[in-house]
């Protein structure tokens, strides 16, 4: 029978990376996101090429209803999940503290810790009573240290760090593994999402350097999640080579 993985923010970047990396390896796969027509169109392109069976389900992971009604709603043949890929994140905004935007803290708060939360909450509950289930989380380097402007989405990643070990100490006695990878400069949506469609500004967070690509970090999750039953990666960071930290990036 095919393993599981379920992958939330499945619609581009590292999510959409995952999507094609299990795949491949024959799992099929519950993807999620807030955009269904690319969610929809991703399916039936893997399905075609992989031959596995694929479940969409469209929701805004900052909504505890929609989260739980959604998830709860698969059939049960579904809720066998091995692996929990919990991508979904963003950043919103590069403002000083005291001139940020009470939307953008409510909106990065909202989908990084508590969308996290509740889907994990439900999945996990899922994989107590199967016996078995791997959490891989996304994090980040700014889970790591803080940088100028960065105050509160670094402090989001922060978090995901602190529930990746509290999930792993929590989780430890039913025999499920729990995951964090940090990457550092990933060029994917993200730099587009945080300064709100400016694709120009967006652009020159990768020039004079080669950023990593969003395969590079499922290539990563998948090494994690393939290692053997007794192994368990607890917590790994990923970088460019030009990077030596958040804000240490060598340019040519």
């Amino acid at each position: 029978m095919a393993k599981i993985a379920l992958i939330t923010g499945a619609s581009a970047g590292i999510g959409e990376a995952c999507a094609h990396t299990f795949a491949r390896e024959g799992y099929n796969l519950i993807l999620t996101g807030r955009r269904m027509k690319r969610l929809e169109d991703l399916a039936q392109h893997l399905n075609n090429k992989y031959n596995i069976e694929v479940a969409v389900s469209s929701f805004d992971i900052r909504s505890r209803e929609q989260v739980i009604n959604n998830l709860e709603g698969l059939p049960a043949e579904w809720k066998k999940v091995d692996v929990l890929i919990n991508n979904a994140g963003l950043s919103q905004g590069l403002d000083p503290i005291d001139k940020g935007s009470y939307d953008d803290w409510d909106t990065m708060i909202d989908t990084n810790i508590k969308g996290l939360l509740y889907t994990s909450k439900v999945v996990s509950n899922w994989m107590i009573a199967n016996g078995s289930g791997h959490i891989i989380n996304l994090g980040s380097i700014a889970g790591k240290e803080v940088y100028p402007n960065g105050n509160v989405y670094c402090a989001t990643k922060h978090a995901v760090d602190a529930l990746n070990k509290g999930m792993r100490a929590d989780l430890l006695q039913y025999g499920i593994k729990v995951t964090a990878i940090h990457p550092g400069a990933v060029e994917t949506e993200f730099s587009e999402v945080r300064f709100k469609g400016d694709k120009e500004r967006a652009k020159k967070i990768y020039e004079g350097f080669d950023p990593l690509v969003a395969q590079d970090i499922a290539d990563t999750i998948w090494f994690v999640a393939s290692r053997p039953a007794h192994v368990n990666i607890n917590d790994l960071i990923i970088m460019p080579t030009a990077q030596a930290a958040a804000t240490n990036i060598f340019r040519k």
